[in-house]
């Protein structure tokens, strides 16, 4: 009896240790703004990935101020975290604290922010691509002539390449006009900021707007609402936007929205494997040039419209 109880005690003491072990490896993770749901999409699944694998996990917002972004990556670096997983960070506004991780010893994987020397590498689509998916499905559209609006974001890396490839293809196909253009400025009071900007916009070229390109779908949402209140109907005018959501593939659905179509990111996959590759290059010690060539991991984004939306539906 004695040596069964000495042996449960040691099975006991085992699992403890294997659970402390588990435990010990803690795991920063910081999103930009989680108001906006791709970095909150972004953030929560790599919160999730990393909790199932028993990490602890410190999930910090810097609710879209640079002051905060700074201060939370210096904070932990003082907290002396194993890891960092920063989504749609600024790592060249933040490239004295992306260094000081580095010099500490601490890893760092990005998602959708771009590449620094001081990360492992950057997890991302072809922003090239997917702003040349969302610009010629629009024009496809418009049979390419027309006039159009657009809601930019030039805060972003991602958002403002999207843009530059617009102009690009807007360059070649010069019956497309744009007509006005808001840029919405980087608040946390973003949504009003779009809503005012794009309203102005939509009323003063009442009956000339043939499509509206937007850099994300969250702006799309407030154009898409502002023009059910006018009256619009799908497709009168085209509105095309980048990312995709459930309820950006609700929309689409939808003969009541004017979502035409979007450009899905996978950023719920990206989080899990910002996660997977903590595990297998911070906690296996494999090589990061096992999994990634270069500053940047790249994911496949798909457009995503009436034609496949349903598969897109839960």
């Amino acid at each position: 009896m004695f040596r069964h109880a000495v042996m449960a005690a040691a099975g006991a003491a085992l699992l403890a240790a294997s659970a402390g072990s588990a435990q010990a490896f803690d795991l920063g993770v910081i999103a930009f703004q989680m108001s906006s749901e791709t970095h909150a999409r972004v953030a929560n699944t790599a919160q999730a990935a990393a909790k199932e694998k028993g990490w602890k996990v410190t999930l910090l917002n810097s609710a879209g101020s640079m002051p905060d972004h700074t201060a939370q990556i210096e904070n932990l670096i003082q907290a002396k975290v194993n890891a960092l997983v920063i989504a749609m960070g600024k790592p060249i506004e933040a490239d004295a604290q992306m260094k000081a991780a580095k010099d500490a010893g601490i890893p760092v994987i990005t998602v959708m922010a771009g590449a620094s020397p001081h990360a492992l590498f950057d997890i991302q689509v072809n922003e090239y691509q997917v702003g040349a998916q969302a610009a010629l499905y629009l024009l496809g559209q418009l049979r390419y002539q027309g006039n159009i609006l657009t809601n930019r974001f030039e805060g972003n890396n991602g958002t403002r390449i999207r843009g530059r490839i617009l102009d690009a293809v807007l360059a070649e196909n010069t019956a497309v006009k744009v007509i006005g253009s808001h840029s919405m400025a980087r608040t946390a009071s973003w949504r009003e900021d779009v809503k005012s900007g794009m309203e102005a916009l939509l009323l003063k070229n009442q009956g000339k707007v043939d499509g509206i390109w937007a850099s994300f779908d969250g702006q799309a949402y407030i154009i898409d609402d502002i023009l059910a209140r006018m009256g619009a109907t799908k497709g009168k005018p085209a509105l095309v936007s980048i990312d995709g959501s459930p309820e950006t593939y609700r929309r689409i659905a939808d003969p009541g929205s004017m979502i035409l179509a979007t450009v899905a990111i996978p950023f719920e996959e990206m989080g899990k494997k910002a996660v997977e590759l903590v595990d297998e290059i911070v906690v296996k010690k494999q090589p990061a040039e096992k999994f990634v060539q270069g500053p940047y991991l790249m994911m496949d984004a798909v457009l995503v419209d009436q034609s496949n939306v349903k598969q897109f539906l839960k």
